[in-house]
């Protein structure tokens, strides 16, 4: 592991979501093994690759940069199909089991600590630049979106999977209480979301406020997945429902082209 986090990237969101992820580690380390093992699955009802096709077809030597890999089980698939991933996450107890994992299944490659805003890697580095969660949303998207342009070769695709912009709009302040069919604030000005608690600093946009980042950035959008899990589908979640999540989109992944 690489700790190159560059002078400036310990400002405040990125300091309190270290600090976040450092207590969640524990948590996080426990399902790493069966994330490891398992085959590629997406979001909080781990919906399988095969229906999702959330990656390239062809994934032989590609350069791969996961900005937010936590424990790094994104970057394990990928490098099992023949890429060449560098997993990037600020929260060193993440990266130890990420190493851990790598050592277990005896698959090593780079993981550098660094924050998705500020990544140490040269200009031109990456095919594909790819985040579930991870920098798609506990990074300020008006910074890392264009440093995952920079490190993007032209033609290189854009990947990242979060919350839907909806379900952000209908979740409650308070703690374990999930979304409802109630919009609870407003969509404009949606940007830095802080839930009451210790839980870190997340970022949100409208979907128009989205567009013109990317575009402003240099990419051509391709793709705006809105995501239904299956009525069987359960997750550990409790901040919305198998229910909710079949009415409306719990999660959505954007897919964009360097131009």
């Amino acid at each position: 592991m690489t700790d190159a986090s560059p002078p400036g990237s310990t400002n405040e969101s990125i300091a309190l979501n270290r600090e976040y992820w450092t207590g969640e580690a524990p948590r996080y380390a426990a399902v790493a093994p069966r994330l490891w093992a398992g085959e590629p699955s997406w979001g909080i009802f781990g919906l399988p690759e095969s229906e999702v096709h959330l990656l390239p077809e062809e994934l032989t030597d590609l350069d791969v940069v996961e900005l937010g890999c936590g424990t790094g089980y994104v970057s394990a698939w990928l490098a099992r199909q023949g890429a060449r991933p560098i997993g990037v996450d600020p929260t060193a107890a993440q990266l130890a089991t990420a190493q851990a994992m790598q050592a277990d299944h005896d698959l090593t490659f780079p993981l550098v600590q660094a924050a998705g805003e500020q990544v140490p890697l040269r200009d031109g580095c990456a095919d594909l630049v790819i985040s579930e969660y991870g920098a798609a949303i506990w990074a300020d998207p008006c910074r890392w979106i264009p440093e995952a342009a920079r490190l993007l070769r032209p033609g290189g695709e854009l990947v990242f999977l979060g919350n839907s912009t909806l379900l952000i709009l209908c979740a409650p302040d308070d703690d374990g209480i999930a979304a409802t069919a109630e919009l609870l604030r407003p969509q404009f000005g949606l940007h830095r979301v802080e839930w009451p608690g210790e839980y870190g600093v997340e970022f949100h946009q409208s979907h128009g406020d989205r567009i013109r980042l990317l575009r402003d950035a240099g990419f051509e959008i391709l793709d705006l997945l809105e995501l239904r899990p299956p009525a069987s589908a359960g997750t550990s979640y409790d901040f919305v429902t198998v229910e909710w999540a079949r009415h409306w989109p719990a999660e959505e992944v954007w897919r964009a082209r360097k131009r």
